[in-house]
């Protein structure tokens, strides 16, 4: 559990200080949307499914997480929100590891947990 609780609170610290760094209002609906987004895809798709489990295969995940970047700024493109500068990449990147990082120690706990039991 003290590993998960450093994950978490390493990467809120880490994302303090990219948004800080990049003048990132993170409170606003349109960061929230991008950073859970790319939170979620790293945590279950890079995190459990590929680091974890080995359920899927390296360039089928990228392509995974490919599809699902691209459709959310082509949904972003067509409501005129321009969200293609460096700053959002390197956001996009942070986000990606640090879900995927979360994603693969949970699921070390969790193994852990009932490996015990």
């Amino acid at each position: 559990m003290k590993a998960i609780g450093f994950v978490i609170v390493a990467g809120l610290i880490g994302l303090y200080f990219v948004n800080a760094a990049f003048k990132v209002e993170i409170f606003e609906k349109e960061i929230l949307i991008h950073s859970a987004i790319r939170f979620f895809t790293g945590f279950f798709l890079i995190g459990v499914l590929f680091l974890y489990a080995h359920k899927i295969k390296l360039k089928s995940l990228i392509y995974l997480v490919l599809a699902l970047i691209l459709a959310d700024d082509v949904l972003d493109y067509f409501r005129n929100i321009n969200s293609f500068s460096a700053e959002a990449i390197l956001h996009s990147f942070y986000m990606l590891f640090w879900g995927s990082m979360a994603g693969y120690i949970v699921m070390k706990q969790i193994r852990k947990r009932m490996d015990s039991q």
